[in-house]
């Protein structure tokens, strides 16, 4: 499978590599494969959510800092509070070893959410906002999910935030 999307123009007639000597060296000649549209989502975009993030780490009450030492803390914290995340659980046999098992996680990551149950472990990871990883569709759904939860800790509504930083 190839490791980088190829672009593809519609002629009217066929599916026309926009790079043919890239396709001619990744294709085989005969063979079928499977193709998806992508909707690509705008730099803009996704900068804007950095832009206001940047903002409302700011502003973060006193009592929370230490929860969120970087923008990048709040903003992974926000998406696994926002269920954007993948779990590993882990059974440890007791608690004890579950206790290890959990404290050595917790070196590994500064962004996971570590959380001992018995002798299981659940660690929780924040999904990657990459244009690789999410579409469109799903990056927005996990910004506006993330401003909702970022506000609420905030205390102030949603669009204040995002009008805060378009007044900077």
């Amino acid at each position: 499978m190839a490791s980088h999307p190829t672009a593809f123009e519609w002629t009217g007639e066929v599916l026309a590599p926009t790079h043919p000597v890239l396709a001619k060296n990744r294709f085989v000649q005969g063979q079928r494969y499977l193709m998806a549209e992508v909707e690509h989502r705008s730099g803009k975009s996704h900068d804007h959510e950095f832009a206001w993030l940047a903002e409302a780490f700011k502003s973060l009450p006193e009592h929370v800092v230490e929860a969120f030492p970087t923008v990048e803390h709040l903003r992974k914290r926000a998406l696994i509070d926002a269920g954007y995340f993948t779990e590993t659980q882990i059974d440890a046999g007791t608690n004890a070893a579950a206790l290890r098992v959990a404290a050595h996680l917790r070196t590994k990551s500064d962004f996971a959410v570590v959380v001992v149950r018995g002798p299981m472990v659940v660690e929780r990871v924040a999904k990657s906002q990459s244009r690789r990883s999410m579409d469109k569709a799903e990056f927005q759904a996990s910004k506006t999910a993330i401003l909702e939860i970022v506000s609420d800790l905030l205390g102030v509504d949603p669009d204040v935030l995002v009008q805060q930083r378009e007044a900077a």
